[in-house]
């Protein structure tokens, strides 16, 4: 029933944002009673907040599997980008709630676990990077700069086709994205 409700909540989100969205519209997706909804969550902000955990830790996932096996700076920072678009256009309803309707103010809690998701992912990010930032092959940076350069220019462009602003399919564009992040990531040669 859990998953029914995380279901249905995704579904209403989507469709009615999180103000719009009711308890009762959610509860009549799933077809859960009120007692079923209110064993699983608290309230309607609590379901949110554990939706976009969720859907977080998903996308997280999924980045680092572009990071597995180890690959150069050039590939990764490649399959870093075509990752991050092939799961917003594949997962679209799930990449909408994460990069754009999921705007409100969570508890500290959520806050807290965000932080904690974020902070695991970039350690591994940092992982992989920080033996090609030794060896020269990427600049050095702080991690918050790197997932600017290499994210940052594709999510501007992913929000605006989830918001419906750009119909063209993102991935059409990763080639240029690619460049871009390469021209700012990638360490210059000094002779």
């Amino acid at each position: 029933m859990r998953d029914d409700l995380m279901a249905a909540g995704l579904e209403v989100f989507d469709r009615d944002g999180f103000e719009g969205a009711t308890v009762a519209a959610i509860r009549a997706r799933a077809r859960a009673s009120n007692g079923s909804f209110f064993h699983f969550f608290g309230s309607k902000r609590e379901l949110a907040g554990t939706l976009f955990l969720e859907i977080l830790q998903r996308y997280h996932a999924a980045m680092l599997t572009a990071l597995d096996p180890s690959p150069s700076g050039r590939d990764g920072i490649g399959r870093l980008i075509r990752t991050h678009l092939d799961w917003v256009v594949n997962t679209r309803r799930e990449a909408r709630y994460l990069f754009e309707i999921s705007r409100n103010e969570w508890s500290e809690a959520v806050r807290a676990a965000q932080r904690a998701q974020n902070a695991r992912l970039t350690e591994a990010v940092e992982r992989w990077r920080a033996p090609l930032i030794a060896r020269g092959e990427l600049a050095p940076m702080a991690p918050a700069l790197f997932f600017a350069q290499t994210i940052g220019p594709a999510q501007i462009f992913c929000r605006a086709w989830l918001s419906g602003r750009d119909q063209t399919d993102p991935r059409v564009h990763a080639d240029t994205f690619i460049a871009c992040a390469l021209r700012a990531l990638v360490a210059t040669k000094t002779d």
